[in-house]
């Protein structure tokens, strides 16, 4: 039976490096090749010798397909293509090409001119892993080669972001990445066709959260924050460039403009600029109110938000700062942090997820005294509060889009073990369909029943209602009889006239003869007479006659009677039919071969 492997070098039971290695109908097929932010040592990206101990991954790779622009999605492209090897396609869709250089030009700056570190991707060797890239139009099928079709969707989530359906022949695979599948501020909800792939394989990095309303969350944040400045203080909103920072964004700059409120707000510079450009540019990727108001006024034009500068986290008074990175594990976001985490007037907003290992993970588990490099101790003083503004689907998200998309098995990554195994058990009781949850490096394997598909002749359905049966409902199997043609790689299925005339052959009548014995002391017309009146009583509604040649006719079934050599009284009977009627001359001789009812004349 064919089988379709599915192995995560990252982000098997963990969320961060997501890479999925997929083979399918002898294909492999690389989904994602992320970062992890919780490490700085080689667990940072996939292990790439699981797939190669030495030499190129261009081999064994057919293709390379990135969801969307997030690091933990894409951060190790450059890596992979440039310094381990792969010169095959990349496919992303067009915003993810034009934000993943950007994003990956900062990690390496990051990384390399702060940090210091040497065994990293170089600026040209991101310029050349995206000379590789292939963009994809949304619902646009493109054949990777012959065998291997690609197909993108739409997944919320951010700007760009995609889920991916992957066909080779009748097996196929959907992806979904991260998405969302309620529509906010600035993108729509997340929406896929009913597909019916052999696995679903989903992010479920919310696997047993249902959130509340999004109004209920935005009017706390509003809250929070309007608190902490009329007291006085700062508010430190860590984000990454895009996505939920021009989700909070757009939320504040209508907050202030209703409240007429005089407090800074202000944006750490430089990705943002290009971010709300790339907004502008790729604005019919945003939701139908953003693309509707845009001839009017630019959503991402904002009056009251102002571009940040690294002094002016010193400044007196109340101020709010939307700063990068959102986990605070690097960059300006935690050296803002450092300065504002002394006085409890100040309030730091999480508003989502932070990978175990990250600053942001620590806080958020109440952790106030912090080891900062070099062994200096940090004391947090300050507010700090969570406030999902996750552009992730929750466990009910993720249930809407399985009844979406109708798959045979789900396999769930970009999640923690222990809410992957509930989410596990309630999709498996409520769909009754397998679910694996497969660690880094270890393969779920799923058989697949391939459906063959087959033409069907007109005629032949035709005939089929004009016998009164239900009309064909594609969730109920339905027996169908007629000839089935193989002609140039495809099947049709015909009636058996239409076959002999399109294949020129000639019919043959094929029929089955059968022998009884039975005890009868009459002669042998006067048992055959007997016969044909045993059947007329016992078989209603079927066609029987006594022809005058000395053979009785059911249907297309033919009975002779002749006396036994040795003994008169033992008569032969000879049971002739065509395929056609077998199921009613078997019956017939069994009836026979219990004898005839006494009385009978």
């Amino acid at each position: 039976m064919p089988e379709i492997k599915v192995t995560p070098l990252g982000a098997g039971q963990d969320v961060g490096r997501s890479c999925i290695l997929v083979s399918i109908g002898g294909k492999n097929i690389m989904l994602d090749c992320g970062m992890h932010m919780g490490y700085n040592d080689d667990r940072r990206f996939p292990d790439f010798s699981y797939i190669t101990q030495n030499g190129r991954l261009t081999e064994f790779l057919d293709c390379v397909i990135i969801s969307h622009f997030h690091l933990d999605h894409c951060g190790a492209l450059p890596f992979m293509s440039e310094m381990v090897g792969y010169d095959g396609p990349i496919y992303m869709t067009h915003p993810t090409k034009a934000i993943c250089p950007i994003l990956l030009e900062d990690f390496r700056k990051i990384t390399v001119d702060k940090k210091g570190e040497t065994n990293f991707f170089t600026s040209q060797m991101i310029k050349d892993c995206m000379k590789k890239v292939v963009p994809l139009n949304l619902h646009q099928t493109v054949q990777v080669d012959d065998e291997l079709e690609i197909k993108a969707y739409y997944a919320g989530h951010v700007l760009g972001a995609a889920m991916v359906h992957i066909k080779v022949g009748s097996e196929s695979v959907v992806y979904t990445g991260d998405y969302n599948m309620t529509p906010d501020r600035h993108l729509g909800a997340a929406w896929i066709d009913k597909c019916r792939p052999d696995i679903l394989i989903s992010e479920s990095t919310y696997a047993t959260t249902i959130r509340d309303s999004k109004r209920c969350r935005e009017r706390d944040f509003l809250k929070k924050v309007h608190e902490s400045i009329e007291r006085g203080g700062k508010v430190l909103i860590p984000v990454f460039a895009l996505g939920r920072a021009q989700e909070l964004c757009i939320l504040l700059e209508t907050f202030w403009e209703r409240m007429n409120l005089k407090a800074p707000i202000y944006f750490s510079t430089g990705l943002t600029e290009k971010a709300n450009h790339y907004y502008k540019l790729f604005i019919t990727w945003t939701n139908q109110k953003i693309r509707k108001t845009f001839v009017q006024r630019n959503m991402f034009e904002f009056k009251h938000i102002k571009p940040f500068d690294r002094s002016y986290a010193d400044n007196p008074g109340p101020m709010v700062v939307f700063a990068t990175p959102g986990m605070l594990h690097a960059g300006q976001s935690l050296q803002i942090f450092k300065k504002w985490a002394g006085n409890e007037k100040n309030m730091v907003i999480m508003p989502g997820y932070c990978v175990q290992g990250t600053i942001g993970h620590k806080i958020l588990n109440g952790q106030r005294k912090l080891e900062m490099e070099g062994r200096a101790t940090l004391d947090v003083k300050l507010q700090v509060e969570y406030m999902s503004f996750s552009a992730h689907a929750d466990a009910k998200g993720i249930m809407q889009l399985i009844r979406m998309a109708e798959p045979r098995n789900m396999l769930l990554v970009h999640g923690e073990a222990a809410k992957m195994e509930f989410l596990k058990g309630k999709i498996e009781q409520e769909f009754s369909i397998d679910c694996y949850m497969p660690a880094n490096g270890e393969t779920a394997t799923v058989t697949t029943n391939p459906s063959v598909p087959v033409d069907i002749s007109l005629n032949l359905l035709k005939r089929e209602m004009a016998l009164g049966g239900p009309l064909p409902d594609p969730k109920k199997p339905r027996a169908m009889h007629g000839t089935l043609i193989m002609k140039e790689n495809s099947l049709k299925l015909v009636s058996s006239e239409q076959a002999l005339k399109e294949l020129g052959l000639n019919e043959h009548q094929l029929r089955f003869t059968c022998r009884v014995q039975l005890q009868d002391p009459h002669s042998d017309n006067d048992t055959l007479h007997r016969i044909y009146t045993h059947l007329k009583s016992v078989l209603k509604g079927y066609t029987i006659q006594h022809l005058p040649d000395g053979t009785v006719m059911v249907e297309s079934i033919v009975i002779k009677v002749s006396s036994s050599a040795e003994d008169a009284n033992t008569k032969v009977l000879l049971l002739s039919w065509s395929y056609q009627d077998e199921d009613l001359g078997s019956f017939l001789s069994n009836l026979l071969k219990k004898g005839l009812p006494s009385g009978l004349c």
